[in-house]
C-alpha cells in the first residue's frame, strides 16, 4: 500500500485502461489536510485480483446483468492482507471507514455499476463494511508464523520427525548439486539484479498455460529506483551463475513472497528457494510471518498453515445479491471445515501449532 509501489504500477503501464485497470482513487480532504484515502480501480475484467469471482460474472450474465465494469479496492496483482482504507491519525478511523464505504456504494449505484469489491482487508474494515450491506467472503492462505525461532534448526525441531527428515534431505540434495542460495536486499541490489529478476518472472509466466504477464520491465526498473529498502531477492547460483530466484517484499514484521522463476530445473530447487531460504531469512531478520501468496496446499508440508483472509463485496442488483449471499453462506461453511481439517494435518507438532 506504499505510494511508490502503487504509483510505479501506473507509471510503468501495468495499471491502465489497456490492461483493464482504470485508477480512480478516492480521497477525503479538508483544507490543507488529507484525512483518508483508498486505492480504487474501475475493473474491466477479474484478472489479477486473487479473489476469484468468474462464476459471479457468469451468473450475472445469465440474469441479464452487466457485471463489468465493477469497482475494486485493493492492491493490483497482490493477494496480501492489509489496510484498504488509509486514515489520518488525527481523524476518527471508524467514522472515516464508514464514510469511504458509503461513498463507494454511492459511486457504484450512481454510475450503474454491478458491484464494489474490497479485497484482503483488515478486520475493522470488514466489520464496518458489513454494517453498510457488504457481504463477507472468507478465503485461506498458507502462512508461516515465527514462534520465536532463533535458528533454522529451531524451526525444524517444531516438525514431526518424518517431515523434519524430509526437509533436511531436500536441503542436502540441493547442496550436493552444487547450488548455493543467498538473500540480497536493500542497497545491495543492483540494476542487473532487477533485470535478471524480470527475466525469471517473465520466463515463468510464459511457461504456464494460465500465465498472465501483469508486470513490465519498466516496473522492475522503477522499483530499483524507488523501492529497494523494502525488497529482497533470494537467488540460487551455481558456479557464480544465477539459475533461479524469487522477488519478495518486506517490512518491519512480515515477508511477502511474490514472484519466482528458474533458468534451470533442479530437484527441490523450488522448495529451497521459495520456502526454506525465505523462512531462514525471516528467522535471521526476526520477522514475525512469511506470506507465501495464494494457493498451494503443498506449502503446508513446509510448515505454513492455513490462515483466513477476508474480502467484502457490495452487489448492487438485488437478484444477483441474493444468489451470491446464498453461495457465500455455503462457501464459508466449506472454508471453515477445510481449515479445521488442514490444521489437523499440520506438519508442526501439536504443542507448537
Amino acid at each position: 500500500m506504499k505510494w511508490d509501489w502503487l504509483d510505479a504500477l501506473e507509471g510503468a503501464g501495468c495499471v491502465q485502461e489497456r490492461t483493464g485497470w482504470l485508477p480512480h482513487h478516492v480521497v477525503i480532504e479538508k483544507p490543507g489536510e488529507l484525512l483518508g484515502a483508498c486505492p480504487m480501480y474501475l475493473k474491466l475484467h477479474s484478472q489479477g485480483e486473487f479473489v476469484f469471482d468468474y462464476e459471479w460474472a457468469e451468473l450475472a450474465r445469465e440474469l441479464g446483468v452487466s457485471y463489468y465494469p465493477k469497482l475494486l479496492v485493493g492492491v493490483p496483482f497482490t493477494p496480501v492482507t492489509g489496510p484498504r482504507f488509509l486514515t489520518s491519525s488525527r481523524a476518527h478511523r471508524p467514522e472515516l471507514i464508514r464514510v469511504l464505504g458509503q461513498l463507494l456504494v454511492r459511486i457504484a449505484e450512481e454510475n450503474k455499476l454491478s458491484s464494489v469489491h474490497v479485497n484482503f482487508c483488515l478486520a475493522d474494515e470488514a466489520e464496518l463494511l458489513q454494517q453498510l450491506g457488504f457481504i463477507r467472503r472468507t478465503g485461506l492462505q498458507f502462512q508461516w508464523q515465527n514462534r520465536d525461532y532463533g535458528t533454522f534448526d529451531d524451526y525444524l525441531s517444531a516438525f514431526r520427525s518424518d517431515r523434519r527428515n524430509k526437509v533436511k534431505r531436500e536441503r542436502r540434495e540441493l547442496l550436493q548439486q552444487g547450488v548455493s542460495i543467498r538473500a540480497i536486499e536493500g542497497e545491495e541490489l543492483t540494476p542487473a539484479h532487477f533485470s535478471t529478476m524480470f527475466q525469471l518472472y517473465k520466463g515463468h509466466v510464459d511457461k504456464l498455460y494460465y500465465g498472465r504477464q501483469y508486470l513490465t520491465r519498466e516496473f522492475f526498473s522503477e522499483l530499483a529506483r524507488r523501492f529497494k529498502p523494502n525488497l529482497c531477492l533470494i537467488l540460487a547460483e551455481r558456479e557464480s551463475r544465477i539459475i533461479a530466484g524469487t522477488f519478495n517484499v518486506q517490512d518491519h514484521e512480515a515477508f511477502y513472497g511474490r514472484y519466482w522463476g528458474a533458468f534451470e530445473e533442479e530437484r527441490y530447487l523450488h522448495f529451497n528457494v521459495c520456502y526454506y531460504a525465505a523462512i531462514e531469512h525471516c528467522i535471521r531478520k526476526r520477522l514475525q510471518r512469511f506470506e507465501a501468496g495464494a494457493g498451494g496446499s503443498f506449502k503446508q508440508l513446509r510448515g505454513l498453515d492455513p490462515q483466513p483472509t477476508a474480502s467484502m463485496h457490495y452487489i448492487v442488483e438485488p437478484r444477483l445479491k441474493r444468489v451470491i449471499e446464498r453461495y457465500l453462506r455455503q462457501e464459508t461453511s466449506f472454508v471453515d471445515e477445510r481449515r479445521a481439517t488442514l490444521l489437523e494435518k499440520s506438519q508442526l507438532k501439536k504443542a507448537d501449532a
